[in-house]
């Protein structure tokens, strides 16, 4: 198992399905009230160059629930903010801490970190991948449908670090999916490179919605403009226009299919309101499972 946590394709799909093993015995446990303090005594660095709900709140919460301690360090606070290299932080901070989740933007910045830092670094999300996420997001269609097996997956909306990381795991997984993004948001180039090179899955890329989410089992959809990216916001709905997650886009989609969304939702934008409170709607046990997965990210790097 790689030390570090910081993009899906580190790893293999026995690794991954055993951070999905251990989630759903961590999940059980706290629902039990069954004390599961694997990492106590041990400290996780968390730092945010970016603004955060889920992201703080699921890492704060596991770690207590694992028995360690959390220490939140925004950017404004720490040298980090004011110049000081990235190595000198990270060797710095590996003599104190644990561990390290860093959420930012460029995924240089984690990967540079990691280098340097001799304890675990962990991607809480930057503009190229979100990993922890996904793995939210495909836990949640297990316990849902029981596997991702057989399943086509259909993305729709901008091709952003949620896009990516989607592809990544198409290709490691093994499950067909399809994504449907504007001319000229296109996901990475060389992540569909390295995903197309090492699967038979079929991941497919369009600008149509509705090939997309035809036959769908599950749907998924993210803010048209994300982070750092408001200034963008007005030309963005009107690149956007047809992306909408609605009912009637949803009618194309199996009857069963699941919708997911990462939060936080623009409703009226890139999902109605409809929708993401309607039957097909697993977004709320989405949002928890961040908690789980992290839960069993943590313990299996840092345990």
């Amino acid at each position: 198992m790689n030390k570090d946590f910081l993009a899906l394709s580190q790893f293999s799909k026995n690794e991954l399905d055993g951070i999905f093993t251990l989630t759903r015995e961590l999940k059980e446990k706290q629902k039990k009230g069954i004390e599961h303090h694997l990492l106590k005594g041990k400290t996780l660095a968390m730092i945010f160059e970016k603004s955060s709900t889920r992201t703080r709140i699921s890492f704060e919460v596991g770690m207590y629930q694992l028995g360690g301690h959390p220490l939140f360090i925004s950017s404004k606070d720490s040298q980090m903010g004011r110049g000081e290299p990235i190595k000198d932080t990270a060797r710095v901070m590996a003599r104190y801490c644990d561990g390290v989740m860093i959420r930012t933007y460029g995924q240089e910045i984690v990967e540079e970190f990691a280098r340097y830092a001799t304890v675990p670094v962990i991607n809480g999300l930057t503009d190229l991948h979100h990993p922890c996420q996904i793995m939210a997001d495909l836990f949640t269609v297990i316990e849902h449908r029981g596997g991702y097996e057989g399943l086509k997956f259909a993305w729709v909306g901008d091709g952003n670090n949620m896009a990516n990381t989607w592809i990544e795991a198409a290709a490691i997984f093994g499950f067909d999916l399809t994504l449907a993004c504007p001319k000229g948001y296109e996901p990475d180039a060389a992540v569909m490179e390295w995903a197309l090179g090492r699967t038979t899955s079929k991941i497919v890329l369009t600008d149509d919605p509705q090939e997309a989410v035809k036959d769908a089992d599950v749907v998924n959809t993210d803010v048209w403009a994300s982070m750092g990216q408001e200034a963008e916001q007005k030309k963005r709905e009107k690149d956007f226009a047809g992306y909408q997650l609605s009912e009637a886009l949803l009618d194309l989609a199996k009857g069963n299919c699941m919708v997911l969304h990462c939060l936080p939702a623009h409703r009226g934008e890139e999902i109605t309101d409809q929708v993401i409170e309607g039957p097909h709607s697993a977004v709320w046990d989405e949002a928890e499972n961040r908690l789980h997965v992290q839960k069993a990210i943590l313990a299996t790097l840092m345990g």
